[in-house]
């Protein structure tokens, strides 16, 4: 069983998710549920549960505060937010779940599944660590880091040190300036997603590209990108414009 606390500010939300756990995640046990951040941490401390289904904005106090007030992180959390950009990028460089309401049934079966399989209830979360580190600091691009969760691990690197992303259907592969690869089970377009406004350019499909090892475009015998490290990503036809004008910013 997957021992949880639900914490939302409204009763209506925290009777729907409690139903859609019932009928679709029998394998979880609601041990306590809380509508403010005050009680909420209470239940966390009496009860020590394995997952936390966190509402973020709650009146006095939100969900990132919350966590911030705990001594330590044993459990899993899952967001639940009603607000797409609140907080959103932090949760996920930190390689958090989050929900939107109204709450998907698939959604909340896909992270619950992602729970049951970590199974890591006597480990530090130090991807919790990692968001508050995130909220809390306005770091500078080139110190920013992403988690890159694995079977085995959640590894925390530098975005400069990424050479670039290579997908195969929903698994992205991550190459690093060390030669070093790691492949992550998320399709690429997250990542495009989070890592466009810090110089990374998808030139093909299955390909994202961080643009400060970029050493030429050749376009011979069909059009390419050459990095530093001798490695040649394809550029398609539909993204030579767009590649033109990135390119040109670095001159």
């Amino acid at each position: 069983m997957i021992r949880t606390v639900l914490i939302d500010d409204e009763q209506n939300n925290i009777d729907n998710l409690q139903y859609l756990l019932h009928r679709h995640c029998p394998e979880v046990q609601v041990l306590a549920t809380a509508r403010n951040a005050i009680d909420g941490k209470t239940s966390i401390l009496q009860y020590q549960p394995d997952l936390v289904f966190l509402d973020i904005q709650m009146p006095e106090k939100n969900g990132f505060e919350l966590l911030q007030s705990l001594p330590g992180y044993r459990f899993e959390v899952i967001f639940v937010t009603a607000f797409d950009q609140y907080g959103i990028q932090a949760v996920k460089f930190a390689a958090i779940d989050y929900l939107l309401k109204p709450i998907n049934t698939e959604e909340l079966k896909t992270a619950v599944n992602k729970v049951a399989e970590k199974n890591r209830q006597q480990k530090q979360n130090g991807q919790i660590e990692y968001l508050l580190q995130l909220l809390q600091h306005q770091q500078q691009k080139e110190e920013h880091r992403i988690a890159l969760p694995t079977t085995k691990e959640t590894r925390f690197v530098r975005l400069q040190d990424i050479t670039r992303c290579e997908s195969v259907n929903n698994y992205t592969t991550f190459h690093f300036n060390n030669g070093e690869k790691l492949m992550v089970s998320k399709p690429i377009y997250e990542y495009e997603e989070l890592l466009g406004d810090y110089g990374f350019i998808r030139c093909h499909q299955s390909h994202l590209v961080n643009k400060k090892y970029v050493k030429s475009w050749i376009r011979e015998e069909g059009s390419y990108l050459s990095l530093e490290d001798g490695s040649q990503v394809p550029v398609s036809r539909q993204k030579k414009d767009s590649i033109k004008q990135e390119l040109e910013r670095l001159k």
